[in-house]
């Protein structure tokens, strides 16, 4: 039976008016090569802001995960948001499945859009395309935010006991879920205090599942099984902008443990901030500590209510 009434999707259009509203359109770029790109870009780009990308994790398209914080960006950058490989209205023929190419991808999109110098913020899956573009791109990358991203994971750690999930088929279902009974498995792993059962009701859970999770499901799971792929540490380039770590005290997805090993493999170029009493979605369990956070702008660092090895700078 047809659903006469879809929430999922009339909040999409709610976010697609907010972020229309808030002066970015819609775009579409064709790299010629069976990639096609969709991305949120500034309807008028002013020289006087510097440009600042924006790159969502697995779960979703960009605009539930900005959503509700571009307009706290948008006086003071060109904010670029694209949709990832196989999410929202990105997707290619081609095989590659790596962060390396989808980093690739977006850098070309920038390009078509004119952008030489940018600074990004990378969230979760989103974290790991945006080193690799800060690493492959390191003249137009020029500050980097890694936000629950375990970049300096590697293949043997699903076998070592440091993920909750050590099988990666497994970890795919969950993170690519199609039943209510796995999402709600996923908001498990990804929140220090998830909603109650009575809070999200199976078909508020089967809504989103038909609208955000059915197409392009393999592909999505072949993201994943690349992220582990030949993964070493002795492999993973060192970065040389200033990037600040944020992450989730509680993270069940990417233990705290890999934000530590990431912040000694950056050494002093980098500052980890642990959001307390968060896991891994702590932007949605603490929107106003990751607020304060991201405070990109200039001025001086100011200290939040969280662990911190650093106070958190505006880098």
């Amino acid at each position: 039976m047809t659903r006469c009434f879809s929430l999922t999707t009339a909040r999409n259009r709610c976010y697609r008016s907010s972020f229309l509203k808030a002066g970015l359109r819609s775009t579409t770029t064709d790299l010629q090569d069976g990639t096609i790109m969709h991305c949120w870009v500034p309807r008028t780009l002013k020289d006087s802001k510097p440009n600042l990308l924006l790159i969502h994790g697995l779960g979703a398209n960009a605009m539930w995960q900005w959503g509700d914080v571009i307009r706290k960006f948008m006086p003071f950058f060109n904010i670029f948001i694209p949709d990832l490989l196989f999410f929202g209205d990105s997707y290619t023929t081609r095989p590659e499945r790596s962060d390396a190419f989808q980093a690739q991808c977006v850098m070309r999109v920038m390009e078509a859009n004119s952008v030489r110098k940018l600074s990004l913020v990378g969230l979760s899956y989103g974290g790991f395309v945006g080193y690799s573009l800060a690493a492959q791109f390191s003249e137009a990358v020029e500050r980097v935010v890694i936000c629950c991203a375990g970049v300096c994971m590697e293949e043997k750690d699903l076998k070592e006991g440091v993920f909750r999930v050590s099988d990666l088929e497994e970890a795919a279902r969950i993170l690519v879920p199609q039943t209510p009974e796995k999402l709600r498995e996923l908001m498990g792993f990804s929140m220090f205090k998830p909603p109650p059962k009575s809070l999200v009701p199976s078909c508020l859970l089967a809504d989103f599942i038909d609208v955000m999770c059915t197409e392009y499901t393999e592909e999505k799971k072949e993201l994943i099984r690349a992220i582990p792929k030949d993964r070493n540490f002795s492999n993973i380039p060192k970065i040389s902008q200033p990037t600040l770590i944020l992450w989730g005290e509680y993270d069940q997805i990417f233990p705290l443990e890999l934000g530590h090993r990431l912040k000694r493999h950056l050494g002093d170029n980098a500052h980890l901030v642990v959001i307390k009493d968060a896991g891994h979605a702590f932007n949605v369990e603490k929107p106003k500590e990751e607020d304060t956070t991201l405070k990109l702008k200039s001025g001086q660092p100011r200290r939040i209510k969280q662990k911190s090895d650093h106070a958190a700078p505006h880098i």
